[in-house]
C-alpha cells in the first residue's frame, strides 16, 4: 500500500499531478487488495487456519509443506528482498517530509540540501535511515513499529482529515483539483474510525505518541517565538 503514500510524499515532483496522483492511489489500493486477498485464499486453501493464526512465518511454512525445506528457504530470501525494497521505498518517500519542511523554513535548513549529481535530499535520507537503524538496535522491532504507527494515527491520518476540513472552510476560494463526495462526511468518518483504533492500542504506546507530539508542538512554538526562521 506504500504506492499511495509515496506518490503524495513526492507530489511536488510528479508530472501532471492532478491526473497521476489520483490514478496512483486508486491503482495501488485496488491492485494490492486483489493480490493480498488472492494470497490469503491460496494459503488458507492449503493450510489449516489454526496454523496460519499461530505462525509468524506463514509463507515459509506454506512453501515447505507444499514443496520442501530448500524451496521454503528460497521463498524466505525472496520475501526478505521484497521487504527491503518496500522499506527502501518508504524511506525515500519519508525523506521528502523533512526536506519539504526545511525548504519551507519549518525545519533545519541542512535538510533542504539535495545531492549535487542525483538531485535527491540525501541529508534527509541518511538521517532517517540512520535513526531507523539506531532505533532497531536499541528497541525491539515490533515495539518500534507499533510506536511509529500509533503516532502516525495522530500526526498523519487524523490530522490530514482535520486539515482538509479546516482548509475547505478557512480558504474556500483556493483551487481544489479533487472533489470529496458528501464532504465532510468521509473525513469525519475517517477521524472517528482512526480515533477508535487509537483508543484500542496499548496505553504505553498512546503515552509515547502523546509525548512525542507534545514535545514537537513545544519545540515548534519555542523556535517560532525565540529563534530566527531556520531558512534564514
Amino acid at each position: 500500500y506504500l504506492g499511495y503514500y509515496n506518490v503524495c510524499h513526492l507530489g511536488a515532483e510528479i508530472k501532471d499531478p492532478k491526473r497521476n496522483i489520483s490514478r496512483s492511489i486508486l491503482i495501488s489500493i485496488t491492485g494490492i487488495a486483489i493480490f493480498y486477498l488472492g494470497m490469503q485464499t491460496v494459503i488458507l486453501g492449503n493450510m489449516p487456519w489454526q496454523i496460519v493464526a499461530q505462525s509468524d512465518f506463514v509463507a515459509s511454512i506454506y512453501f515447505e509443506q507444499l514443496y520442501n525445506h530448500t524451496v521454503a528457504q528460497v521463498a524466505t530470501v525472496l520475501i526478505l528482498i521484497i521487504a527491503m525494497a518496500s522499506l527502501f521505498s518508504a524511506i525515500l518517500g519519508y525523506s521528502r517530509i523533512p526536506y519539504a519542511a526545511a525548504q519551507n523554513g519549518d525545519f533545519f535548513k541542512v535538510f533542504a540540501r539535495v545531492h549535487p549529481k542525483y538531485k535527491f535530499p540525501h541529508i534527509s535520507l541518511l538521517a532517517i535511515g540512520g535513526l531507523g537503524f539506531l532505533f532497531s538496535l536499541l528497541f525491539r522491532l515490533g515495539e518500534v513499529i507499533t510506536a511509529i504507527l500509533t503516532m502516525r494515527i495522530l500526526v498523519q491520518f487524523v490530522s490530514q482529515a482535520v486539515g482538509v476540513i479546516a482548509w475547505h472552510y478557512k480558504k474556500p476560494d483556493e483551487e481544489r483539483p479533487y472533489k470529496m463526495p458528501l464532504f465532510p462526511i468521509p473525513a469525519i468518518l475517517s477521524i472517528i474510525i482512526w480515533m477508535y483504533i487509537y483508543s484500542c492500542i496499548n496505553i504505553k504506546y498512546i503515552a509515547y505518541s502523546l509525548c512525542a507530539v507534545g514535545l514537537g508542538i513545544i519545540v515548534y512554538f519555542l523556535r517560532k517565538k525565540y529563534l530566527k526562521p531556520l531558512s534564514a
